[in-house]
């Protein structure tokens, strides 16, 4: 058996239009399989014999219809005409007038269709009025071949095929465009189910997507959130945070050639956490949850099969870290004693968001002693100030995933997000003699002439603080991060 999973897509039907038999008069829809559409063959009989213009679209063999004369049934096998009229319902009377569609009628209805027709005395012998069935156009075991069929043509890139005796999934490896987990086959039906999740055109430009600066459509993200294991719901996050990724503030480009191990982290706020089913409470950082999993794996592929950031090459990680095959999480906005990161980084309340973060993995922060904001301030520090490495200062930065018995010592407080950013800092600066070369027989640090005074080991936009996590333990998280990227917010479009 052949398929098809898109890398592209060429030889679509050019378009679902110009399929209607007619562009004025009168257009019957029927299916032998409706008992109504069999009672009312004899009404369109005598329809055509009184000489109204009209003619019937069959959605099978037109000689199933032995009443009708052959010159005024349309063979409608591959559905064009229903669906170019939106038929979901057969019997369907419409009436056109240049090419369009200004009456309307489904099943039978007597009154409905002698005031369509202009003709009287319709269908004696049949009740007043009847329910048709469901046309072939809505059949569930048709849907993806009926995609493809009308919206195919939508899909402009370059179609792959797959060999007989290949398999799928182990086709898309050989090809080069897993992370090294399975892949979804993005085949033409599951890339335009996908689309349907965002209101914006397929050929749209989201993004230049380095290293190659490659431009990225929004079928392009479609096809690698199909591969990534999306929902459909879930492409206006990708979508955004592609948007965030591909900007010069976030600088994709020197995230991937570094030999650091750092790869995109994704924070979702607003409304859309709850409508995707995305976790941000207990194993927010973890697995088991499909939108956490699929959105940040998405982006990486977008950056892999678009932009050409394949490990080994421009990705010239030493030994990257687990996370780069993808980081998303919510925030717990709910449990939060804080206004939400997207907020707090200008982003109107109540609005979609991501905050994309260069980051490396995450670590521990164990503290269950701390009872009040101060001592775990000073905890949090103790940790930050060994992000990388205790002597690098000014040239990496940090997130902090505040857990929720941890935040609650803050809320406890009266402690804002500012209040507690500026005690991070003030509790970071570190003592130059600590910092020079060789201090604790350690040769990395800086040189003598630059380690003067203090130092603060963030830069002042260096440090972000988050909440998320289950409501029991007392751990908090780390992520450490690269000056070269600058943490990037954009709101989320449908």
């Amino acid at each position: 058996m052949t398929t098809q999973p898109i890398t592209d897509h060429t030889d679509a039907h050019p378009g679902a239009t110009g399929h209607l038999p007619v562009s004025d008069g009168l257009v019957a829809v029927v299916s032998r399989e409706c008992p109504t559409c069999r009672q009312v063959e004899p009404v369109l009989a005598e329809l055509l014999a009184r000489g109204v213009p009209l003619v019937v679209c069959a959605q099978e063999d037109p000689a199933h219809w032995s009443l009708l004369a052959a010159a005024h049934v349309v063979d409608d096998a591959e559905l064009w005409c229903s669906h170019e009229l939106g038929v979901e319902t057969v019997p369907t009377l419409v009436r056109l007038a240049d090419g369009q569609v200004v009456a309307r009628t489904e099943g039978w209805w007597r009154e409905r269709w002698e005031e369509l027709t202009g003709e009287s005395a319709l269908g004696a012998g049949l009740p007043p009025q009847r329910p048709g069935c469901g046309s072939r156009t809505t059949d569930p075991a048709l849907a993806d071949e009926l995609a493809v069929r009308f919206h195919g043509h939508a899909l402009h890139s370059r179609r792959v095929t797959i060999g007989p005796l290949e398999d799928e999934v182990e086709a898309l490896y050989d090809r080069g465009w897993s992370d090294g987990l399975p892949l979804v086959p993005p085949t033409p039906s599951r890339v335009l189910r996908m689309l349907e999740g965002t209101t914006r055109a397929p050929d749209d430009i989201v993004a230049v997507v380095p290293p190659l600066l490659a431009e990225c459509t929004v079928e392009k993200v479609a096809v690698n959130a199909v591969m990534a294991g999306c929902r459909p719901e879930y492409l206006p996050v990708v979508l955004a945070a592609v948007e965030g990724a591909c900007s010069d503030e976030f600088n994709a480009h020197v995230v991937l050639a570094t030999t650091n191990p750092f790869g995109p982290i994704v924070v979702v706020n607003g409304p859309i956490r709850h409508a995707i089913g995305m976790n941000s409470g207990v194993n927010a950082l973890g697995q088991g949850n499909r939108a956490n999993s699929t959105i940040g794996r998405a982006l990486q592929l977008v950056i892999r099969n678009v932009g050409g950031g394949r490990p080994g090459e421009v990705d010239r990680a030493t030994l990257g870290n687990p996370g780069k095959l993808g980081v998303c999480f919510a925030e717990d906005e709910e449990g939060s004693p804080w206004e939400p990161l997207s907020v707090f980084r200008g982003v109107p309340r109540g609005t979609d968001a991501v905050t994309l973060f260069a980051g490396e993995g995450p670590r521990n922060v164990m503290d269950q002693l701390s009872r009040d904001a101060d001592s775990l301030a000073r905890s949090f520090a103790a940790c930050l100030r060994t992000v990388q490495h205790p002597k690098h200062v000014q040239t990496y930065d940090a997130m902090l995933v505040v857990s929720p018995e941890h935040a609650a010592r803050f809320r406890d407080a009266g402690w804002s997000r500012t209040r507690l950013l500026d005690e991070l800092h003030r509790l970071t600066v570190m003592p130059g003699e600590e910092l020079v070369r060789g201090a604790g027989g350690i040769e990395q640090g800086l040189p003598a002439e630059e380690a003067v005074g203090t130092i603060p080991k963030f830069r002042p936009d260096g440090l972000h603080v988050v909440q998320a996590g289950g409501g029991a333990g007392l751990f908090s998280a780390i992520i450490g991060g690269f000056r070269a990227s600058e943490a990037v917010t954009r709101e989320i479009r449908p």
